[in-house]
Order: structure tokens, then sequence, then C-alpha cells
């Protein structure tokens, strides 16, 4: 495996990454921006793809008729900056037929309403350019265990993802697992649980996962590890980098700005595994603090994407072979000094 260089990594993000600052805890505390002007923003960042709700692109209330020409506005939007989609989700968590997981809901019509916005966001990914969709099952779990039959609900997950993937045959689904939030307990909540059911799709081939640093934590596992387990299954498709400061809420804090030991192991088992080489790219999801101004809210983005380029760089600089000596001794507690010399520039 040729290790991956910094050319092989293309960045992507979502227009929820640049937001007005509100929190459960209070209102906005800067101005909303434009789509266009996220994407100008986007681009002079050096980022290559852009991250898609489905209506992110085109409105719930757009009509069908409607849907291919907001789409196709959205798209030259796009190449008028360089830009190109990465995936579109469809947006199951909001809608009051979403409210109880509809995907996993005892009730029948919310599980057509969700076969129908899943078919909803293949169409638009479609419109956009992209044969990506990103599923993350927010509410397909419960706030008390005994209100669903477990084993009926994971059926009915797979159920739909073969769904879909019969809608459209070159459809790739992206599964981004989470153990909680907005449920108190999340069916499939790790990255092992989904490509389980993967493996029983009608078509394994075209599933795969995209790993979120900041889930893996709350999991109170490490992200590098969960990446591999992926790439072990030719299934790391797509990440999420951010960081999170233990087991709390999802923070979305910039890259390695937690733990930047971390953060270097999720970054060198991408370049040594060659990711980014086949198309993959690195995705962001971080958000600015709620204390930064409106003329600095960007900088979560340029810090979250400087620091991977520059753990890229001491991948590569790293001594590998003194690496492995200690790896052969044993030495493990030289190899602890070893790592953090240089994290530390020494």
């Amino acid at each position: 495996m040729t290790p991956s260089s910094k050319e092989d990594f293309k960045f992507s993000v979502g227009p929820w990454n640049l937001h007005p600052g509100a929190d459960p805890f209070g209102p906005p505390v800067r101005p909303e921006r434009e789509f266009a002007d996220k994407l100008k923003v986007f681009k002079d960042l050096g980022f290559g793809y852009v991250q898609f709700h489905d209506d992110d692109a085109v409105p719930d209330d757009a009509s069908s008729s409607e849907r291919e020409r907001i789409a196709g506005e959205v798209r030259k939007m796009l190449d008028d900056n360089g830009l190109q989609a990465e995936f579109v989700a469809p947006r199951l968590w909001e809608d009051a037929r979403g409210i109880d997981g509809p995907v996993t809901s005892n009730n029948a019509a919310d599980r057509k309403w969700a076969l129908e916005r899943g078919k909803r966001a293949v169409d638009v990914a479609q419109l956009l350019g992209t044969d990506k969709m990103v599923w993350w099952p927010a509410r397909e779990g419960t706030y008390t265990r005994e209100s669903k039959d477990a084993v009926a609900a994971i059926g009915r997950m797979l159920e739909w993802c073969n769904a879909l993937l019969d809608y459209d045959k070159n459809l790739k689904i992206l599964g981004e697992m989470k153990p909680n939030e907005p449920m108190d307990l999340m069916y499939l909540p790790t990255t092992g649980h989904w490509l389980a059911l993967a493996y029983k799709t009608v078509d394994p081939s075209r599933v795969g996962t995209l790993i979120e640093s900041a889930h893996c934590i709350l999991l109170g596992l490490d992200p590098s590890d969960e990446f591999a387990n992926a790439l072990a299954h030719d299934k790391l498709w797509g990440v999420h980098l951010n960081d999170q400061n233990g087991l709390k809420f999802d923070q979305d804090k910039a890259f390695g700005s937690v733990d930047l030991r971390r953060a270097f192991n999720q970054v060198d088992v991408l370049v040594r595994n060659g990711f980014g080489q086949n198309g993959e790219v690195v995705g962001l999801d971080v958000k600015a603090m709620r204390t930064q101004p409106a003329e600095k809210s960007h900088l979560h983005l340029k810090t979250s994407k400087e620091t991977f380029l520059d753990l890229v760089d001491l991948c590569h600089a790293i001594n590998r072979d003194e690496w492995q000596g200690y790896i052969t001794a044993r030495d493990y507690e030289s190899l602890e000094r070893f790592i953090v010399k240089n994290l530390m520039g020494k």
C-alpha cells in the first residue's frame, strides 16, 4: 500500500458548519450567511466538496416538478465555485413523522414516509451529481427500551436500505453511526453493528461507512481503531473529523483541538492505508464556538484543515525505523516518549 500524500486528500464541509451560533441554551449570536457566501468561503479555504442534507439543496415544500430546477441551480453554483457534491443525506429526524424514528417506527405510515423521503434524497443526489447517500439514523432508537421490538427494528432498517439500493442501482449508502443523542439509545450504535447489517443487504458492495471522530469518542472508543476496522473491510468511504472533550454531547470541536495524539493516530491510519487514493474525501464536521464574531466564524474550518495537513507532514517525516525498533523490542515506554516528542516537534 502506497501511503497517501497531501495531494491525495480532498476535503469537504457542510453548510451547517458555518452557522449563527444558536444552541439549546441561547439564540443565534451571528447573522446567518447566504448559501452562496458559504460556497465562496469553502472555495477560498481550499475545499473541493460540499456535504448536503436533501433540504439543504431542495426545500421540503418544493414539488417534484420544481426539484430538478432548484437542484440544477444549486449544481451550477457548485460548478461556478469549482466544487462538487460529496453526498446527500435524508433529513429524517426533524419532521413530526420522524419523531419516533421513522424507519423503525411502529407506525406503518411513518415508515412509508421515511422510504419516500429516502427516495427523494436519492433523486436530489442524482441531480447534484453524486451517487453517495449518507444515512445518520438519528432517531432510530428508543427513549424507553420496551417501546420497540429491537429485532423487528433492525429488520426494518435492513428493508429500508434494500429498498433504496433497488430504487437506484448506482447508489452507494454510507452509514454514519452514533450511540446516542438525540435518542437515549440508538440502534446500530457502532461501525461494527452497521457493517454487520451491510453484509446482509441485497448488494453489500454498495454499502459502506462514514465515521465521525466524536461519535467514536462518545462510545469510549478510539476513532483510529474504528477507521481501521472499516479499512480492513474496504468499507471506509468517508470520515467526519472533529474533536470531543469527553463523554458529553456531540461537541464538533475543531480537529485536534482536544487531543492531538488522538488526531495524529486518525491521520496516520488514513495515510498508511492510502485513504483518498480511490476518491474518498476527508470531511470536516466542526462548528465555530459561540463566542466567535461573524468575521472570524470560519476559522474552525481553516484550523481543522491545517491541523490535518500538518499531521500528514508528520506522518511522512516521522522515523518509522525507530518506531518499529521500539515495537520489536517491546519497549512501549520508549515508544510513548518517541510519539510525544514528535508531537512536540522535538
